[in-house]
């Protein structure tokens, strides 16, 4: 079984405004009161964008790469609500929408399950996050981590694949990436899956849930939104809980995200751990700050595991970069230096290949 995955896919905001059919760009950020200043920030680094692009745009290149993988799933952390509303969380300095009619870009790669458990699927409260939930049924993709109720934002989604496979992604938010407290789902109350903390109460009551819907045959990721924004440390509480769910048996996968750069690659009885898979698709271009981490480099992560039990058996990395508001691939300087920063934080011998890919192999250790 082979998995596509990504991290922050932010289609909201700038990216809207150069998309068929943009939000009115009426922003109520502290310094930036219009979303077509970060289109016009991006034209000044990069050239001239495209008004009323097609929903194909965004994904330039990444869009080969899919189409020669040819995953079995394609998973991303959907990191902008889908909503015309205008009633906005008056507590948070940064809010991300896009039109209903915009969610076309997400069809346009055939994505499957949008993760919807991060700090800005409710930044238009929480209509807002029912629009979203219904755009998406629309365009007929899972969503994982968010629901009308309780109930549903605790479901996994399920992408049932041929020979009654299937592949069960359960999303989870933290207040350590912004998450309130105050948007978990309550009974009947519209929210997003929420984690109070990491502890090992925790962890074995989120297994138990886990391994109470899996079926022998079925891959489960958790995808948990969590940490802080930049640098490449883990906790140690992060890992004790992605080990914890491992350990269990409940999952074969952990896909993390929240950081704007792609981040610590672990190997944990042969099932993959990634705690940070950074931005994938953002409108950032033309802000500085944070050069070190050379955040317009982005990562498509493509997980080919073993049918039998779920371990790695080769992990390939392509590397991207964001220019035009589009994924180009990466030069082999940008290429490079991606695979030697990862590998020196993660403690793994990546290697690249000659078609620019960079691949680790599974471990049953």
């Amino acid at each position: 079984m082979k998995l596509f995955l990504c991290g922050d896919v932010m289609t909201g905001r700038g990216i809207d405004q150069i998309l068929a059919a943009p939000c009115d760009p009426a922003l109520h950020e502290p310094w930036v009161k219009s979303a077509l200043d970060y289109v016009a920030l991006a034209e000044r680094a990069s050239g001239p964008l495209p008004r009323r692009a097609g929903p194909a745009y965004v994904w330039g290149d990444a869009l080969g790469e899919l189409s020669l993988a040819r995953p079995d799933a394609r998973i991303v952390n959907l990191e902008t609500a889908v909503t015309t509303r205008d009633e906005y969380a008056g507590d948070k300095g940064i809010h991300y929408r896009m039109s209903p009619p915009n969610a076309a870009c997400l069809a346009a790669a055939g994505i499957d399950c949008c993760v919807l458990a991060n700090n800005h699927v409710l930044d238009w409260g929480r209509a807002g996050l029912l629009e979203t939930l219904d755009a998406l049924e629309r365009a007929a993709i899972r969503a994982a981590g968010a629901g009308r109720d309780a109930a549903q934002a605790l479901a996994p989604a399920v992408i049932a694949l041929p020979g009654g496979r299937r592949v069960l992604v359960f999303a989870f938010g933290l207040e350590s990436a912004g998450v309130p407290r105050d948007w978990a789902a309550r009974g009947r109350e519209a929210g997003v899956s929420f984690l109070a903390d990491l502890s090992a109460r925790t962890a074995e009551a989120v297994a138990a849930r886990l391994l109470a819907a899996r079926r022998p045959g079925d891959v489960v990721i958790a995808s948990i939104h969590w940490g802080g924004n930049w640098g490449y440390e883990v906790s140690p509480e992060q890992r004790r809980f992605a080990h914890r769910l491992i350990d269990s048996g409940a999952v074969d996968l952990v896909h993390g995200h929240s950081a704007h750069h792609p981040g610590r690659i672990e190997l944990h009885r042969g099932r993959l751990i990634l705690y940070a898979c950074g931005d994938f698709v953002n409108d950032y271009e033309g802000i500085g700050g944070h050069e070190e981490y050379r955040p317009d480099l982005s990562l498509m992560f493509f997980a080919d595991l073993d049918d039998a039990d779920g371990r790695l058996r080769e992990l390939t990395l392509v590397p991207m970069r964001i220019r035009r508001f589009r994924l180009q691939r990466a030069s082999e300087e940008e290429a490079g230096w991606l695979a030697a920063r990862l590998g020196t934080e993660s403690g793994l011998a990546l290697e690249r290949a000659a078609d620019g890919r960079v691949r680790l192999a599974g471990s049953a250790a």
